[in-house]
């Protein structure tokens, strides 16, 4: 059995120094929403809770799917590197950015340069670029498949895209991995689904997503970006692909937002008889000590017969 934790939307804070220089753009309405919401509702007491429960689960690997940072400053993406030495050795641990990873223009080239060791496909030694997804890691039977939709955007907008020069290369990577009978999860921050997520936040090419998906198949979808610990399905009637959202990490209790959690799948199996158990972790209450973090409940559809099952899990 492979057990894969999945996180995101961590909003490291607090914002280092901010000069009038770089507010002059897009960040001068992200740190207004800092100071007036952001600071007061993500923590990073829930973020050191939830890698603490992670790293004392024993899981195999970590995906974090993009949002780490708040305005895409560079003594943010430095700091979320450090970060991320913390969760594991990149070996253990998979990124892919998100909508605030890349806020104003550069900032995704200075993502890929920081983050790169978590951002890398194996066996490949070039330098991270938009070029460089969707990026495939292998470990086990499972093929990790990182896609970016991040992209600057205008302001009030917070949109992603997904492009037909990434879904081409997408499907050559879900062909190559079933010929291998891998297990294949597919890490992007936006959801690609309708209707997760306010028209201003969605993802730009679902369509093509899904195409993609219908076409070559998939086992499972991890998302950010929505802060909603949220499932749909997508695919084929007979071969329905789960999508799964999580809360954002660095979410305290007591907002309009669910407190902060992870996922944990437990694969098992081989190809065409997959079977896949999702079990949720996160804050139940107002308190944010290590005991305050429980198992949820998660009522889910299984999947057809041959296909990837969901399992119910209660604590």
């Amino acid at each position: 059995m492979f057990r894969l934790a999945h996180i995101s939307d961590a909003h490291l804070g607090p914002l280092p120094d901010v000069t009038y220089r770089d507010l002059a753009s897009k960040r001068v309405l992200g740190y207004v929403n800092w100071q007036r919401n952001r600071r007061r509702h993500m923590h990073d007491a829930v973020i050191d809770t939830l890698v603490a429960d992670i790293k004392a689960s024993a899981l195999d690997h970590l995906a974090v799917t993009g949002d780490l940072v708040n305005l895409a400053l560079d003594g943010e993406i430095e700091m979320a590197k450090h970060w991320l030495e913390t969760l594991g050795s990149p070996h253990d641990v998979s990124v892919v950015p998100g909508n605030h990873d890349a806020y104003v223009p550069g900032a995704f080239d200075k993502v890929c340069r920081a983050w790169a060791p978590w951002m890398t496909g194996d066996g490949v030694n070039s330098p991270v670029d938009r070029n460089s997804f969707p990026y495939l890691r292998v470990r086990g039977n499972v093929a990790l498949i990182g896609i970016t939709t991040a992209r600057a955007t205008a302001p009030f907008m917070a949109n992603g895209f997904f492009m037909e020069e990434q879904a081409e290369r997408l499907g050559k990577v879900l062909d190559d991995t079933a010929k291998r009978g891998l297990f294949r999860a597919i890490m992007i921050h936006h959801p690609p689904v309708r209707g997760a997520v306010p028209q201003h936040k969605r993802l730009f090419g679902i369509a093509r997503f899904h195409k993609v998906i219908r076409r070559h198949g998939a086992e499972l979808v991890l998302h950010g970006h929505s802060h909603l610990p949220s499932l749909f399905t997508i695919g084929a009637r007979a071969a329905k692909v789960p999508v799964v959202g999580v809360a954002a990490a660095g979410q305290a209790p007591g907002s309009k937002h669910p407190p902060a959690q992870y996922n944990i799948f437990e694969i098992d199996g081989e190809q065409g008889n997959w079977r896949l158990r999702l079990i949720r972790r996160g804050l139940t209450g107002p308190a944010l000590p290590p005991s305050d973090l429980q198992t949820m409940d998660l009522d889910v559809p299984a999947g057809a017969a041959g296909q990837t099952g969901i399992a119910l899990v209660r604590s």
